[in-house]
């Protein structure tokens, strides 16, 4: 009669994967990319100690800085629109107070 070869160990758990996850969840809501990509650098440091790979804190952080990079844009340019828009009122109008016809005032230097 043989013995029963030994079951195999479960894979023992990667330091900073369940954190790296959570920087890739952290990294789609808008204005959390910033926060995503400093927990994913957490992350990758973690396993990297031990020598593993974390492929969700390397994505977290790619994501993250694309994200980021598209908000500033976004406001940014937004910025843009909304001060240009304000400043050819101020040359029709001219300078001083006025009411506009939607019920806004408008003040012109």
């Amino acid at each position: 009669m043989t013995a029963a070869a030994p079951a195999p160990a479960a894979p023992a758990s990667v330091p900073g994967k369940t954190l790296g996850i959570v920087a890739l969840i952290l990294t789609f809501p808008f204005g959390l990319s910033l926060l995503g990509i400093i927990l994913g650098f957490i992350a990758r440091g973690q396993s990297k100690a031990v020598g593993a790979k974390n492929t969700p804190a390397t994505v977290a952080i790619v994501l993250g800085f694309i994200f980021l990079i598209g908000t500033i844009l976004f406001f940014a340019l937004g910025g843009v629109a909304l001060f240009g828009g304000l400043a050819a009122a101020c040359a029709e109008y001219g300078p001083g107070v006025h009411e506009l016809e939607n019920g806004t005032t408008l003040t012109c230097n």
